[in-house]
């Protein structure tokens, strides 16, 4: 019996560090610590009923959705077409209609694209019962965009070349994150574009993730987490968004162990010792209504299936 709906949840990523190097191809070298954390999007996909493709977005009250698209400019249309290109799906088989209830903040530096598309590939592929080899599901992953494999495989993992390249890191632990949104989003392009004014004329090395910070997550020694976070594009985005500073020290005043941008930002993260701790920051945080603010913990699974229908 042919599936009917396929629903697959992906969650959204943080970056312990952020390396970035100078510019390749179009595309910076990076050298990242991604970790997966308990904030999701949930992506179901059904067969269409006409030969179009078709995209609907849903989300929490919190967050606003005018910047996600409902075209074929949505990276989870993109998903399900390059899946189905490499498949070589007729037109009228590989339609579908995706729906898109999303969790993760929009243009937040949490990869919530990311995850949607590679939510996609998962359902998709269950759906179409294709079986694709996970090593060409994170190929195509990889094409889709630098986060979008990972959003794949999650846990905590290594990030190399522009990010698509993945390695799993072994951990010991939880590690618990309050994580404080903001209410509008920040361009991860501009981020990148002002990383480049800065540097413009300067050699830019390549960049490596400290030892320290890999220590730490096998020893489960949060403080020496907290003292080996980094992030690269904290000043550009800080630049763009100066008020993030602040946000950023009113984390760590409210004891978290420390805060860091998330990626490009403007999403602010702040370490914490476990869950009644992150519940004390976030609590404390939530006052200052600078934005939602919630919590998580990490590792996470990446994408997975999480419903079926017949």
């Amino acid at each position: 019996m042919r599936l009917r709906t396929v629903a697959v949840t992906a969650p959204a990523k943080v970056n312990l560090c952020l390396g970035v190097g100078p510019l390749r191809d179009g595309y910076h070298e990076l050298a990242t610590v991604y970790q997966a954390v308990g904030l999701y999007d949930r992506v179901t996909v059904n067969p269409a009923e006409t030969e179009t493709t078709t995209i609907s977005v849903h989300g929490d009250a919190r967050l606003s959705l005018d910047d996600v698209p409902t075209d074929e400019t949505n990276i989870a249309f993109t998903a399900a077409r390059l899946l189905a290109d490499y498949c070589g799906l007729p037109a009228d088989e590989a339609a579908v209609e995706i729906g898109i209830d999303k969790g993760i903040p929009v243009a937040g530096g949490l990869a919530g694209g990311s995850a949607d598309a590679a939510a996609t590939l998962v359902a998709c592929d269950t759906l179409w019962e294709m079986h694709t080899p996970r090593e060409d599901l994170l190929r195509l992953a990889g094409e889709l965009g630098s986060d979008v494999p990972f959003a794949l495989v999650g846990g905590t993992a290594i990030g190399s070349g522009r990010g698509e390249i993945v390695t799993p890191v072994m951990t010991r632990g939880d590690y618990w994150w309050v994580i404080l949104e903001s209410p509008v989003g920040l361009s991860t392009p501009a981020v990148y574009a002002e990383f480049d004014r800065v540097h413009a004329g300067r050699k830019v090395p390549s960049p490596g993730v400290p030892d320290a910070l890999l220590s730490a997550l096998r020893a489960n020694d949060v403080e020496g987490l907290a003292a080996a976070l980094s992030n690269d594009l904290h000043a550009p985005a800080c630049r763009l968004r100066p008020e993030l500073e602040q946000l950023l020290q009113d984390g760590r005043d409210e004891s978290a162990y420390a805060s860091i941008l998330s990626g490009s930002g403007p999403s602010c993260l702040f370490l914490c010792e476990g869950r009644v701790h992150a519940m004390q920051v976030a609590g404390a945080l939530g006052g200052y209504g600078a934005g939602h603010v919630s919590f998580a913990s990490g590792p996470v699974p990446g994408a997975r299936i999480t419903g079926l229908e017949h």
